[in-house]
């Protein structure tokens, strides 16, 4: 069963491009399911019926796993039996009504500009380690970019003569705007920080760690966190919530929602309108403070 798990996360690598923090999830995912499925004595795939993937369904549900994992789970657990069907492995699909929870969504966890503020302040520019750490933390909340595509941007990606940055999201890519701040210390980690990490030439990738290697996820995770710490911000904080933050900031200020979608690289508009909620409930408070028939 492992085998047809391994076969598809090749096939939407190569047919599909798909993330590889896709193919993690999709993989860990599946994993589970055969592990469910093999405690209850179900060693083919051919063998799964519709029932038996409702009482995964229910076994989920009693676990108090969140809608939105189980909605993953049911997207992967249908990408794989969609699979087996268009290979012959099955005559049949059984994932074919299995049918997602409905999903709340809920307005995302933001930090205030004044939190934003402190934190961008705490990198030491003085030292090359804090002038890559204050370009990073910069140029995500500047663009609004994903983490996974920050580590991932080359040399070749920054253009700081006209201030913009491309932006790879699979197959996909977007230009994006930078402010004179972040260009400013953007334009200082090149000139003086940089070259204090690489340990190569050949090095293309715009942040590195201390080795000279690809910044990781994992990596500028710490780096966020120590800083957030630095900066008295409470509570859990993850490279997302920068992201969430330049959305709801810049829709705050006037952006238009479709300009933000662009940047973000959003293929829905729906996907953009959950920032909408944060200004309208924030309108509202106004609202009530200051309307005299409120």
């Amino acid at each position: 069963m492992e085998r047809e798990i391994t076969n598809l996360i090749m096939y939407l690598r190569e047919r599909k491009n798909i993330s590889q923090n896709t193919e993690v999830s999709y993989e860990r995912d599946l994993m589970k399911l055969v592990r469910y499925l093999k405690e209850q004595k179900l060693n083919n795939w051919s063998a799964i019926t519709s029932a038996d993937l409702k009482g995964y369904l229910n076994y989920m549900k009693t676990e108090n796993l969140a809608s939105s994992t189980i909605s993953r789970n049911i997207a992967s657990i249908k990408a794989l039996f969609h699979y087996l069907e268009r290979t012959d492995k099955i005559n049949e699909d059984p994932s074919e009504n299995l049918k997602a929870p409905k999903i709340e969504k809920q307005p995302p966890e933001i930090l205030t500009v004044q939190e934003v503020d402190r934190l961008l302040k705490q990198p030491d520019v003085k030292t090359a380690k804090g002038l890559r750490d204050a370009a990073m933390l910069e140029l995500l909340y500047a663009t609004g970019m994903r983490v996974s595509e920050l580590i991932h941007l080359q040399l070749s990606d920054l253009n700081l003569r006209f201030g913009y940055v491309i932006c790879h999201d699979s197959d996909r890519e977007r230009v994006i705007p930078i402010g004179n701040t972040s260009k400013n210390v953007l334009s200082e980690y090149m000139e003086h920080g940089r070259v204090y990490f690489v340990r190569s030439d050949s090095e293309r990738s715009l942040f590195t760690n201390c080795s000279g290697k690809s910044m990781s996820r994992q990596g500028f995770w710490k780096i966020l966190k120590k800083y957030a710490s630095d900066a008295g911000i409470t509570g859990d904080i993850t490279p997302h919530m920068l992201r969430h933050s330049f959305a709801v900031h810049m829709l705050r200020n006037g952006a238009d929602i479709k300009s933000v979608q662009e940047m973000l690289g959003h293929s829905d508009i729906s996907s953009t309108q959950i920032y909408l909620a944060e200004n309208v409930s924030k309108m509202r408070d106004v609202y009530m403070k200051a309307h005299p028939r409120h």
